[in-house]
């Protein structure tokens, strides 16, 4: 019997993303279809196109871990909640695009469920890889802003910056700051996260 594993193997390029050859057959999946894939195969949904997600790198972690451990600290015994990757967002309804951001707050807990987020997160934050950037200042930051995600950050683990967009008025207006600045989180007032920590090497 075929397992879910090698469907998801089948189904993707060498690469994590289909190849051009195949893009005329590619099967396309549903919400429910990826949800009941084994957990520990990450990968995303995009209009109902499978994306594998390759391993997360050591300093990926690292940045993740610290962002989480800032936005968590802030946060206990408050209504918003911080989520870290595997998690699912599902923006939309009724499209098939489903995404495991790297860190996410939300602050409506009627949006979720043991696995997936129904709807805009509050807050989503994507660290960049060479195999995912394209995607997360792309296709990811039309999602997200056409969803109506009040705050999206994308951080740079190479150049040591964060690209801080909040929404307005349909569209993000962007900060960026660099290592050593100390940047503000728009949806939690008093809520400051320190870059000197996100990104030291130790």
């Amino acid at each position: 019997m075929e397992d879910n594993n090698s469907k998801v193997s089948e189904a993707a390029g060498s690469k994590g993303y289909l190849r051009d050859e195949e893009k005329s057959e590619k099967k396309l999946y549903t919400v429910e279809d990826w949800l009941s894939w084994d957990e520990n195969v990450r990968s995303e949904l995009l209009e109902g196109e499978l994306i594998m997600l390759a391993q997360p790198t050591a300093r990926h972690q690292s940045i993740l871990l610290e962002i989480a451990g800032q936005l968590w600290q802030f946060l206990k015994g408050k209504p918003c909640k911080v989520f870290m990757a595997p998690f699912g967002v599902r923006l939309f309804e009724n499209e098939n695009t489903a995404f495991e951001p790297d860190v996410v707050v939300i602050c409506d807990k009627e949006k979720l469920d043991d696995r997936i987020c129904h709807g805009a997160p509050d807050m989503v934050i994507e660290i960049l890889s060479p195999s995912t950037a394209r995607m997360d200042r792309g296709q990811k930051y039309i999602k997200y802003q056409q969803a109506g995600v009040r705050e999206y950050w994308i951080v740079d683990p190479d150049l040591n910056l964060l690209q801080a967009g909040v929404l307005k008025e349909g569209s993000y207006i962007t900060t960026v700051y660099e290592a050593n600045d100390t940047a503000n989180v728009a949806i939690l007032e008093g809520c400051q996260i320190n870059l000197s920590d996100v990104f030291r090497d130790d």
